[in-house]
């Protein structure tokens, strides 16, 4: 059984580690460029404040947030745009840092707060409250890492990249969906060293196609942090290569992914 109020803990930690890096900016560092082309340090902060106002809404009254979305994406001149756009817009507020922290609290409360079975809208397939909180602890660790780059910080792998591993290997058939593609018939076998030495492992052992690695490698290639290349990530199998070509933990359409 999914222990939820530590998953909120974990979320909790990892926004309160890019929070660590991001308090005492200047001027200066809120406008760093980051690895995403076009995004500061404060687009990815309002990124991260506008993606959990999102699942506040969807946690806490998902026919608005479905109204909503629906509205922001057929109303908006280019539908392609709506999360460049909110990121900067937000990236202008005067109060950002503040609205990230009262954001993500508050979403944090909401998801303890949700009903068991709960199944809450999202801009891919609805989801749990657990899931919900997994996937905002992978995307305040991917946007965490853009902020990292562009601060010159050396990121220390943690325990949390499990969650981030978890929803990887969960998103197998979704990153084949969103391409129009038939996903893979059997499951695959993904062994992963956490960062402490603990192997964490998915699927049958029998499998014959698999995935092997660091952990930390796969969660920067899960979410387009790092092109395969320079990653030390094994496919063993042509369908296992494959995934690890197309592979995207996150929501939305397909990822251009990462420069060799």
């Amino acid at each position: 059984m999914i222990d939820l109020t530590a998953l909120l803990a974990d979320l909790r930690a990892e926004g309160d580690l890019v929070d660590s890096w991001v308090a005492d900016l200047d001027a200066r560092g809120w406008a760093a460029p980051t690895p995403a082309a076009g995004w500061t340090v404060a687009h990815q902060i309002a990124h991260l404040a506008w993606a959990d106002e999102q699942a506040l809404l969807a946690t806490a009254d998902p026919a608005a947030f479905t109204a909503a979305v629906t509205s922001a994406f057929t109303s908006a001149p280019d539908p392609n745009r709506v999360v460049d756009d909110a990121a900067a817009h937000g990236a202008t507020r005067p109060d950002l840092l503040a609205h990230w922290r009262g954001t993500r609290e508050a979403l944090a409360a909401a998801l303890a707060a949700a009903p068991a079975g709960a199944r809450l809208p999202w801009f891919g397939p609805p989801m749990s409250p657990a899931s919900m909180a997994t996937a905002r602890i992978m995307e305040t660790w991917a946007h965490g890492t853009d902020i990292a780059d562009a601060l010159g910080i050396t990121r220390e792998p943690s325990p949390r990249l499990k969650h981030v591993a978890h929803l990887g290997v969960r998103t197998r058939d979704f990153a084949y969906a969103i391409r129009g593609l038939p996903a893979p018939a059997a499951p695959f076998r993904v062994e992963l060293t956490g960062p402490d030495g603990e192997l964490w492992t998915w699927g049958p052992e029998e499998a014959a196609q698999r995935v092997t690695g660091a952990a930390f490698d796969f969660c920067l290639l899960v979410t387009q942090r790092a092109h395969r290349a320079n990653t030390g990530l094994v496919a063993v199998g042509a369908e296992a290569d494959h995934w690890l070509g197309i592979a995207q933990a996150f929501a939305g359409p397909p990822g251009g992914g990462r420069a060799e």
